[in-house]
């Protein structure tokens, strides 16, 4: 059995058909030390079936963490699924979020003690989504631009995310003015410095819990680098019945105070106090 030193987290809830769009990415990637933990929010038996299917059909371990249905509580099986992780390396995506052949690759490459890794996501319309099969995963024409706008992609600086062309993407990364944040569709970090900030605040739901996260990191003295041009995932598209504004402004507050107070632990993480 060969040696894994990574772990990658990917959360869903409820989108079997995107997931399994993933776990093909997942299967076609050139650096394959890893292992997959399924952060299941609460998903139907559907979800469970498929990664049954599935763990038949790709090379590396799938570990399925689930728990009941409680509405949006992404953060607390988060927080479950680090747990489960058995290296020391985690990289953070979502179950909705493609990666190139060499994201794991990409992250592994620039990863370095004191720091964590802070990708991005290009987005895609809901035909695109919805016209990618396992041979367009396969064969990366999901990440071919000429494939793409044959489907109705309009022509953006930000498809530099999926082809750069004679730019390296390292100097679009240093370029850029987005922040080196940790995204939840797309970070890694290691283990133990997520840990020693208590992974995440149980009390967010959605909007700002992942960069909440990043923000303890930073407090405690783990830098982010850019390499959102390195790293690519393209992002699916769905709806998001999920977002409700009282959460946001709780969320909100919780970050406020994370850096006012330079705080590097949360007392509703994975310890609780």
């Amino acid at each position: 059995m060969k040696h894994l030193d990574t772990s990658i987290i990917i959360s869903t809830y409820n989108s079997p058909e995107w997931l399994e769009k993933v776990l093909y990415g997942y299967n076609n990637q050139t650096y394959r030390q890893f292992e997959v933990i399924i952060a299941d929010d609460g998903s139907t038996d559907e979800t469970r079936q498929l990664l049954k299917k599935m763990q038949e059909q790709v090379f590396y371990p799938i570990i399925h963490v689930w728990h009941e249905d409680d509405g949006f509580q992404k953060t607390k099986i988060l927080n479950k699924a680090l747990l489960k992780c058995n290296t020391e390396y985690i990289i953070m995506s979502d179950g909705d979020c493609i990666p190139r052949k060499d994201f794991v690759e990409q992250h592994v490459k620039y990863r370095e003690e004191g720091y964590y890794l802070s990708g991005g996501y290009f987005m895609l319309s809901m035909v695109i989504s919805k016209a990618i099969t396992k041979t367009d995963i396969y064969t990366e024409n999901c990440f071919n631009l000429s494939w793409l706008k044959n489907l109705g992609l309009k022509t953006s600086f930000k498809n530099n995310k999926i082809d750069s062309g004679f730019i390296n993407p390292k100097y679009l990364n240093f370029l850029t003015t987005t922040n080196a944040s940790w995204n939840g569709h797309n970070s890694s970090g290691w283990k133990k410095d997520i840990i020693d900030v208590n992974g995440f605040d149980e009390r967010m739901q959605y909007g700002g819990e992942d960069r909440e996260l990043g923000e303890r990191l930073v407090n405690n003295g783990i830098k982010g680098k850019q390499i959102r041009y390195s790293a690519v995932v393209i992002h699916l598209d769905h709806s998001r019945g999920y977002v409700n504004q009282e959460a946001l402004d709780i969320n909100l507050a919780i970050r406020k105070q994370t850096q006012e107070q330079k705080k590097t632990w949360t007392d509703f993480g994975i310890v609780k106090d």
